[in-house]
């Protein structure tokens, strides 16, 4: 039934990406640029209607109250496709630096163009790199929310931190506040999977790092925050759903943490 469910959901989310970008596309490449995000939120609203009605995973958040009203650092644990666009319809005015070829992807590209994300070629240095802080600072100027993975890719649910030290120098030049955001979306979504499973998650977004402390300070205090919410919230998520199929990363952790010992998935 889970991969019946999966099949379907896949389907769905696929139908209702091209649908959209097919019969909004007019509206979305014409309208003012803060009211074309309509376009992208309610696709991604769309998308948790399918989901919770097809497979049956539900989400909440907590913290909203932490966003604050000026520009900031989302910085969110990734660790499936679900992060990757989940939380935009909770953001003002996002953006994203992202991969140069991304832009290339005919239709996609014009898309992430108009909503002014900023493309950069990794192996940039020098003239290049400074250009692209100067446009996230302009973004930022703005009042905009840049969104940066501080372990840069996706990572399984209880794997080892692997945070990267961009965001500390992203934090020291921008000099603006970093939201942290735990959850666990790739224990029902996972990566490199199709299978999508039921169930019910959290996503906390903790209070802002505020601007100003030492790179080096500020680091050691994101992993901390970071990894103390996200250990605590792995063994609720997983006590909570206790039909979830659990992967090695998951398993290693919730051992080294003492966690639900007689539980056998964790044999």
């Amino acid at each position: 039934m889970i991969a019946l469910r999966s099949v379907l959901f896949n389907i769905a989310f696929y139908i209702n990406l091209i649908a959209r970008m097919i019969l909004l596309s007019p509206y979305y490449f014409l309208a003012e640029r803060k009211k074309a995000w309509s376009v992208p939120k309610n696709w991604v609203r769309a998308n948790h209607w399918l989901q919770a009605r097809i497979v049956g995973t539900t989400f909440e958040i907590e913290g909203l109250e932490n966003i604050p009203d000026t520009g900031y650092i989302f910085a969110p644990k990734h660790q499936s496709f679900w992060d990757a666009y989940a939380l935009l319809p909770w953001l003002d005015d996002p953006f994203y630096i992202l991969k140069r070829e991304l832009m290339w992807i005919p239709l996609f590209g014009q898309y992430v163009s108009k909503m002014k994300m900023i493309p950069v070629n990794r192996g940039a240095r020098g003239k290049v790199m400074a250009e692209v802080l100067e446009r996230t600072k302009e973004e930022i100027r703005n009042g905009r929310q840049l969104i940066i993975y501080p372990e840069g890719t996706r990572r399984a649910a209880g794997a080892p931190p692997d945070y990267k030290y961009g965001i500390a120098r992203l934090y020291r030049d921008l000099d603006v506040p970093v939201v942290p955001v735990v959850m666990h979306p790739g224990l029902f979504w996972p990566r490199r999977k199709f299978l999508r499973y039921p169930g019910h998650f959290k996503v906390q977004i903790l209070p802002p790092i505020p601007a100003g402390m030492d790179p080096d300070r500020f680091m050691d205090r994101l992993i901390e925050v970071m990894e103390t919410a996200s250990d605590k919230l792995l063994v609720e998520t997983v006590a909570a759903n206790p039909q979830l199929p659990l992967r090695a990363d998951a398993r290693r952790r919730l051992k080294e943490l003492g966690a639900l010992p007689s539980d056998p998935r964790l044999q």
